[in-house]
């Protein structure tokens, strides 16, 4: 599938905040769950929005204060997405 580059760009971001030995898992488990989002929109390209929503999907409620912190710092509004602060 398709993925909008800043959408690419925002996923790799991220990535690379989360620690290298659960990095592989986080890249696999979002990504899948980023495709499945718009697949499930019908549409052809995964967004930023399907990135922001995989990863509050995918990460554990308890890490979901440092991921913000890492989405603020890259300039990712994850609050226009319907996630609060």
């Amino acid at each position: 599938m398709n993925w909008e580059k800043e959408a690419r760009e925002d996923f790799e971001g991220i990535l690379s905040k989360i620690p290298v030995f659960l990095r592989g898992i986080a890249e696999k488990k979002v990504s899948q769950k980023a495709e499945m989002l718009a697949r499930q929109a019908n549409r052809p390209e995964v967004l930023q929005k399907d990135v922001v929503d995989a990863f509050f999907m995918e990460t554990p409620f308890g890490f979901h204060g440092p991921m913000k912190t890492d989405m603020e710092a890259l300039g990712i509004d994850y609050e226009k997405y319907g996630h609060s602060k």
